[in-house]
């Protein structure tokens, strides 16, 4: 064989295995693609019909990546883990009760975003909606869905520090009368009226359209506080509590409490409030919990903790029992049906 046939040969020889070099990376580094993309987004979301009156679902704030992430999601009741159907409509915060949704949803603009409350009804069309003045953080709907509330940051991003301001408003869905800011509500502690600049009110939870509990904060100290919308009175019942959760029956509230030792940043821990002996209970939950809890029944609680997503859906008894359990990956703001 000639030089010029052998040096032929081996360019030939060096071409294809070079070729079955390529081709064997590309196809690994594909198969690696499509496992880290399947990690990235997380459950398999797709579109669909949600509605919010349908029992046999329930209702987050959908965290997996993908075309989906931030939309209000349905699965099956009895199967957390089950199908995820995306309705289409995005919300930063959301709940909703006896078909009627509030969703806190922000507005991209060119120079900067802004932030809007939006009424929803049973078929997740816009009712009314409201420009609000800071970052959305709580939201919720009184169980007859008659009364809706939300609270955003003025100033600030965190509740854990003293430099924040909040604004909390309440709407009536009967009559569209907004009170826009709870602060004018008159508050008393411990008997005596409170008028002071620092007063900062979030995180209502409902009895019934008229009645309400809250986090008001002033003078260094927050107070478990329960709100009259026809008073427009705000009276404190119990210290140290934060973001309040009314169980089902109405005789408990779950809520954040800061607890002596921890850390600065994380100071939370669950606990929950007998109103009729205002003794408190500490969950099994040990870890801090910047969530307003959700009451699934009437003997669990479900919060929200940092996950690969952004966040899961954890659940602990309210008696002090047993232990946390991760419940749904990849979610936020549960709604369960009632």
């Amino acid at each position: 064989m000639s030089r010029t046939a052998r040096l032929l040969v081996l360019l030939a020889t060096v071409l294809v295995l070079g070729g079955v070099a390529v081709g064997a990376t590309l196809h690994a580094a594909g198969r690696a693609a499509q496992k880290d993309r399947a990690q990235a987004g997380g459950p398999a979301v797709a579109p669909g019909t949600v509605r919010l009156d349908d029992p046999r679902h329930t209702l987050f704030r959908n965290m997996a990546w993908g075309p989906h992430r931030d939309e209000i999601t349905a699965v099956p009741a009895g199967r957390l883990s089950g199908p995820r159907t995306a309705s289409g409509v995005r919300c930063l915060r959301f709940h909703e009760a006896s078909g009627t949704g509030i969703c806190l949803r922000a507005v991209h603009g060119k120079l900067r975003d802004t932030y809007r409350a939006v009424v929803l009804d049973k078929r997740l069309h816009e009712l009314r909606h409201y420009d609000v003045a800071g970052t959305p953080t709580r939201a919720r709907v009184s169980p007859g869905g008659h009364t809706v509330a939300w609270t955003v940051f003025v100033s600030g991003d965190s509740y854990a520090g003293t430099a924040f301001s909040t604004r909390t408003s309440l709407v009536d869905t009967r009559t569209w009368r907004l009170d826009a800011n709870l602060e004018t509500y008159a508050l008393t502690v411990d008997g005596h009226p409170v008028h002071a600049v620092d007063i900062n009110i979030w995180g209502v939870t409902f009895a019934d359209d008229n009645r309400f509990y809250a986090t008001a904060a002033t003078g260094g100290r927050t107070y478990l506080v329960r709100g009259d919308r026809t008073a427009r009175t705000l009276t404190a019942l119990h210290t140290n509590a934060e973001c309040p959760s009314l169980s089902p029956d109405g005789t408990r509230i779950a809520y954040k409490k800061r607890v002596n030792g921890a850390d600065p940043d994380a100071p939370w821990r669950l606990y929950v409030l007998d109103l009729r002996t205002l003794r408190e209970t500490a969950t099994g939950e040990h870890r801090n919990v910047d969530d307003q809890a959700v009451w699934r029944d009437a003997r669990t609680l479900v919060y929200s903790l940092p996950g690969d997503f952004g966040s899961d859906l954890w659940t602990v008894p309210a008696d002090g029992t047993g232990r946390p359990q991760r419940l749904v990956t990849a979610a936020l703001a549960p709604a369960f049906p009632r």
